[in-house]
């Protein structure tokens, strides 16, 4: 099979991005378009998506890198932003918007799990933590609070899941979004007594076939075709969700690598070879993609918008100029500490607290706008290493991607706050490289992971840890920071704006 075949495009639907991208015949970026999509917040503590703009936004991107190929591309491939609940009646129809992994309504469902020792034994047996977004706990909620949407819909898709459908009209999930929360990850099949626990066995006729590594391939619909300028009946790859592509395309794929997402979320990952033993229900794994792999992540609840939060909190223009404006801080931030717990669904890693709230303290008529920006910057990263203390594994390489990776002074203080060299891959979209290594391999255009990663994956820039600058004692700091924050969140009960939150039950059992 000659290097044209490799010529292709892959689809990267992230939360508040669309991204397409064409890869010529050796690889390399051809083509990237973008489109914003729009998250709607139609209640506190909700997350939700019109299904069908994005969609149109999908087809749209996919129209213009298709124009703008030198040759047709010989396979999409495609993923998404994980969780949450996609769903469609029989016709292929949205029954609502969607419902986000960032949602945070069904707070008192997964407190009704926690007390009641649901969430341990689940993470047991499919090694994941329950989170707000999960679709376990938004279809009980959905089901106490709009049963008719439940009783309209029949499958339970994932963004990328909904993407996939409207590219080939099939209905399927990917085993990396089943996994949490629905899979015995051992055996990697679904587990009755998950089902069981979260009382939800009715769910079950939602779910859409299981596709594993081998069966990830379905041919592109002709309305499809039609919509996006994509030849017919071309391949359509169904890629892992977004943050196991994305551990793909910078290279992660074999055991004890790491990676970390700077993206709506900070997603620190690492590559394991086996689940997780038993212990703390904290993190996520799910099937990687690649056989034999898994992928331990800590997918925070806030990660990129605490930098834009700082950025509008300080009068300033973007994250960027947050970051410039840090640089000038002092190094010890003039003590100035900041709790990066901004989501109104509170943090699920790499612990779990609906309640938990972010927050600015030791301040005083001394400190400065660049030292707030210092803190709001090192606090952010503070929660990086947080993630990868809380990982099976002692990583001598942490991979970057994401938009944060265009400021050296970011990059800089990741490597030293976290103590180890930090790696930046030198494509732009990451996650669509991943989708489209392994459209690759799953296609037959490279014969495994490995070898597609050691031909495609190429390092623009690294950092070395400096010593001097070790993070040890702040670190130190910031966990009994955080544990003297402990009661204040109780004795706010995770109140969003209304007065609401997550000390308020949804009623689990309903």
């Amino acid at each position: 099979m000659g290097a044209a075949d490799l010529t292709a495009i892959a689809i990267d639907a992230g939360t508040t991005v669309v991204k397409v991208v064409g890869y010529g015949p050796d690889g390399a970026e051809l083509m990237v378009a973008r489109r914003p999509t729009r998250v709607t917040r139609p209640r506190p503590g909700w997350a939700e998506q019109d299904m069908a703009d994005v969609w149109d936004a999908v087809a749209s991107a996919v129209r213009e890198v298709v124009a703008a190929l030198p040759a047709p591309p010989a396979f999409a491939a495609v993923t998404g932003q994980g969780d949450g609940a996609w769903l469609i009646d029989g016709d292929g129809r949205p029954t609502g918007p969607a419902v986000l992994w960032n949602d945070g309504r069904a707070a008192g469902i997964v407190g009704d799990w926690e007390r009641d020792g649901t969430v341990e034994e689940a993470f047991r047996i499919c090694g994941s933590r329950i989170s707000t977004g999960m679709p376990n706990a938004v279809l009980t909620w959905l089901r106490a609070h709009d049963p008719d949407r439940v009783a309209r819909s029949r499958h339970l898709l994932t963004c990328g899941g909904w993407l996939f459908y409207r590219l080939t009209r099939q209905a399927a999930v990917d085993e990396s979004e089943a996994a949490a929360p629905f899979l015995d990850i051992a055996a990697r099949t679904w587990s009755d007594r998950l089902f069981e626990l979260y009382g939800v066995e009715w769910a079950r006729d939602l779910l859409p076939p299981l596709r594993d590594d081998d069966h990830r391939v379905t041919a592109l619909d002709d309305a499809a075709a039609a919509e996006t300028g994509l030849p017919e009946g071309i391949p359509v790859v169904l890629a892992p969700y977004d943050i196991c592509a994305t551990a793909i395309g910078s290279g992660a794929v074999a055991a004890g690598r790491a990676c970390t997402i700077l993206g709506t979320t900070l997603s620190t990952e690492i590559v394991t070879d086996a689940p997780p033993a038993p212990g703390e229900p904290v993190g996520i794994t799910v099937p990687l993609g690649v056989p034999g792999h898994y992928l331990r992540a800590f997918p925070t609840m806030s990660g990129g918008d605490m930098l834009d939060w700082g950025a509008k909190l300080l009068g300033l223009a973007s994250a960027a100029e947050l970051m410039e404006l840090a640089e000038q801080g002092a190094a010890d931030t003039a003590g100035v500490r900041f709790m990066p717990y901004l989501s109104p669904a509170g943090e699920r890693a790499p612990f779990f607290d609906p309640a938990a709230r972010g927050s600015l303290t030791g301040l005083s008529l001394d400190s400065a706008r660049e030292d707030v920006a210092r803190a709001v910057v090192e606090g952010v990263t503070l929660a990086i290493r947080d993630c990868l203390a809380a990982s099976p594994a002692e990583p001598d390489l942490l991979t970057l991607s994401g938009g944060g990776t265009r400021s050296g002074f970011w990059m800089r203080l990741i490597s030293d706050v976290t103590g180890v060299p930090v790696a930046i891959p030198a494509d732009t979209e990451i996650g669509a490289r991943g989708a489209w290594l392994t459209g690759a391999v799953a296609t037959g255009r490279e014969p495994d992971f490995a070898t597609a990663a050691a031909h495609q994956v190429r390092i623009a820039a690294s950092y070395e840890p400096d010593p001097a600058r070790a993070a040890d004692g702040r670190y130190a700091e910031f966990l009994r920071l955080r544990e003297l924050h402990r009661p204040v969140w109780e004795l706010g009960g995770g109140r969003t704006a209304d007065g609401n939150g997550p000390a308020h039950s949804a009623g689990a059992g309903a």
